[in-house]
């Protein structure tokens, strides 16, 4: 029998200690699913975003306008992140010609149109559209506005150019922020 020694036991345990904890971490933290996926609220917007089946599109959008690196930082950010089947809503052929390089500036307009800074919550929302007497205005990092409405239960979007987009799944939660999913991709009015 080999002898082992008491440093790699020591080792072994320590590397099984900090493994054991990180999942118990995650295990203990309150998850959403998206996309097939939990999304982690000790993870920041990129971490969780790129394990969603349902926003293939806008990762590759946001890789494309250069903006990762922006959605990793501090924020906080209220995002509203539309799914692949919103992104299938618009015309045919939009998608594939906003990635291209040449519309760079046009991608990451709208993309920063479908963000607001800070972090509102489906409560805060409800609340400044109480407070707004049915609508609140929110200024976007585009420096557009949105327009936040109920439907029902339901929290709705209106953009510049009057198209509206339901939030399908609130408050996905991030360590930078919270992430509204949508159903329909928003329009700046410029």
């Amino acid at each position: 029998m080999k002898k082992i020694s008491f440093a790699a036991i020591a080792f072994t345990l320590c590397a099984f200690t900090a493994s054991a904890q990180t999942s118990m971490k995650m295990k203990n933290e309150t998850t959403v699913m998206v996309g097939g996926a939990a999304m982690y609220p000790s993870k920041n917007i990129v971490e969780n975003a790129v394990n969603s089946k349902d926003h293939t599109t806008l990762v590759a959008a946001v890789t494309a306008a250069g903006l990762v690196e922006t959605l990793k930082s501090t924020g906080p950010f209220t995002v509203f992140a539309p799914t692949n089947a919103a992104f299938e809503k618009l015309p045919a052929g939009t998608v594939d010609n906003l990635v291209k390089p040449e519309n760079k500036t046009t991608l990451t307009s709208i993309l920063t149109y479908h963000v607001v800074a800070g972090k509102m919550n489906a409560k805060d929302i409800a609340k400044a559209i109480k407070k707004g007497n049915g609508k609140a205005e929110l200024t976007t990092v585009q420096g557009g506005k949105l327009w936040a409405m109920m439907q029902g239960n339901n929290i709705v979007i209106k953009d510049e150019k009057g198209g509206m987009a339901k939030v399908t799944i609130p408050d996905v939660n991030q360590s930078n922020g919270v992430i509204h999913v949508i159903d329909t991709v928003v329009m700046p009015g410029k």
